[in-house]
């Protein structure tokens, strides 16, 4: 039933507009920023906000927004950024986390982690179809934004040309197998995109783990990152 209440309290346009805003920035996020950004009041915002927090969906901490420290610098602000939990709903209920978790220790007992990459790759190939490999970053960012994996581009490499762009993703789907079993499931989602993308495109999937967002960034395939 948690679950469900979490998910419920997105049935509010308006908080379901501002849920989305913080998530799309992976950073922390103001009231004032936030109300900006949805085109409501700050108190509005505060509530809405508040109430994500209560429902799980949100986490809350303070800091200062002007930059500066000592006095003179104002009081900290109150600012929200997505929850580490993650939330489900299955009616009736299912328990495929668990499946999962024992299918990948298997494998990896198993050794089976190429028999795994190269089932991978063919099951990008077939969601892709029969439509030709990825024609650049901007589809591929519109593929992986499908599929969940919340892709941005990297923070400064706009200024750098369209062949030096890195897009990384804030998602990743597997996050809770891959915790459990990073190299095993890691490399399945690799070979998932590179399936997907196609060999002979323009675009390229490669690892390049961060802390707090998918192991794989996608660049195209003369840049030498």
């Amino acid at each position: 039933m948690e679950d469900i209440e979490a998910i419920a309290a997105l049935q509010d346009p308006v908080r379901r507009r501002l849920y989305e805003y913080v998530v799309r920035q992976g950073r922390e996020v103001g009231r004032n920023e936030a109300a900006e950004a949805t085109g409501v009041t700050r108190t509005l915002a505060a509530h809405h906000l508040d109430r994500l927090v209560e429902a799980g969906l949100l986490e809350t901490g303070s800091r200062r927004l002007t930059g500066r420290s000592g006095p003179g610098a104002g009081r900290p602000a109150k600012v929200y950024t997505r929850a580490g939990t993650e939330w489900a709903v299955s009616l009736p209920a299912r328990d495929y986390r668990t499946a999962a978790d024992l299918l990948a220790e298997a494998a990896e007992q198993a050794g089976l982690d190429a028999t795994l990459c190269a089932a991978a790759r063919r099951r990008g190939e077939a969601l892709r179809g029969s439509a030709a490999p990825c024609t650049g970053l901007e589809e591929a960012m519109e593929m992986l934004a499908a599929r969940g994996y919340e892709p941005h581009i990297e923070d400064g490499e706009e200024a750098t040309g369209s062949d030096a762009r890195v897009v990384r993703m804030r998602n990743c789907p597997f996050h809770a197998v891959a915790e459990r079993f990073p190299p095993l499931v890691c490399g399945m989602n690799l070979a998932l995109l590179e399936g997907l993308f196609g060999a002979d495109g323009p675009v390229r999937a490669s690892m390049d783990a961060r802390p707090g967002e998918c192991c794989v960034v996608v660049s195209s395939k003369n840049n030498s990152h």
